[in-house]
């Protein structure tokens, strides 16, 4: 049965570019830094185009943010998905609220599946899955993952880690909990969220680009959404981490010992 499927990407810091925090603490400097798609949301389109494969249908895409926001949605449309749709927003935004303007894009595409990445890495504040389930009444499944004795290396690869029933009517997830990992079935339409152990993202062909550009993206202003933007997380003041202290070295086990015990206070 076709599938209509939801993914989130997130436009995010490039974990490999330096950050630095203003002088006065309001945030970081922009100026030099690199931007991708959030890793956890490269995850989850990996998972909607498997899904796509192996049932049919469609793969939309949405972002929350400035114009600068359609370089994510056009990397997962290279990647294969079929559409994008960019809710335009400027300023900040807090799990709460992004879970609202999803809301309002379900209500819009009425898709059978949403998949998020389980956390953002800019604020890893895990919540946007979990508060969208809720607004919408529907059931969720987080920190999806997969079970290796599931299948082979080779089916490992190519089958999804997210089982949709042949009915269309339920999915099966496989989650990762304290001490080990547990299945959930869970009634369409649902909201699943993905881990890092689900899936390895395809790196986008050649052809894939070139069509991206000509994919739709419908962009939307979310202040047409009826949703209160305003943030219900206020971040006052950043704060850098200290700087490491250089490391020394001991010239035997008793010298190493004493620091741990009376210096570190580790043991």
């Amino acid at each position: 049965m076709p599938l209509k499927l939801l993914v989130t990407a997130k436009r995010v810091e490039d974990p490999e570019s330096r950050i630095q925090v203003k002088p006065d603490g309001t945030g970081i400097v922009t100026d030099g830094v690199n931007y991708k798609m959030n890793p956890f949301d490269e995850i989850a389109v990996e998972e909607a185009l498997r899904l796509r494969e192996r049932h049919g249908g469609e793969v939309v895409v949405v972002s929350i943010g400035g114009e600068r926001s359609v370089t994510e949605i056009r990397a997962a449309l290279a990647m294969g998905a079929d559409r994008g749709v960019l809710v335009r927003h400027e300023g900040p935004l807090d799990p709460a609220v992004v879970s609202a303007i999803l809301a309002r894009v379900f209500e819009q595409e009425k898709p059978d599946l949403v998949i998020l990445g389980k956390q953002s890495i800019d604020d890893d504040q895990n919540q946007a899955g979990q508060y969208l389930a809720e607004r919408l009444g529907v059931g969720q499944a987080t920190f999806a993952s997969k079970s290796e004795s599931l299948e082979s290396e080779a089916e490992q690869k190519r089958l999804p880690g997210l089982a949709v029933s042949a009915d269309g009517t339920r999915v099966t997830v496989v989650r990762e909990v304290d001490g080990g990992v547990e299945t959930l079935e869970v009634r369409l339409p649902t909201v699943v969220t993905t881990d890092l152990r689900l899936n390895k993202p395809r790196f986008a062909s050649l052809p894939g680009i070139m069509k991206a550009k000509k994919k739709e993206v419908r962009e939307i202003p979310a202040a047409s959404l009826g949703v209160d933007l305003t943030p219900k997380v206020i971040v006052r003041k950043l704060v850098a981490p200290p700087a490491r202290k250089g490391g020394v070295k001991v010239a035997d086990v008793d010298e190493l010992v004493r620091k741990l015990r009376d210096e570190a206070k580790a043991v």
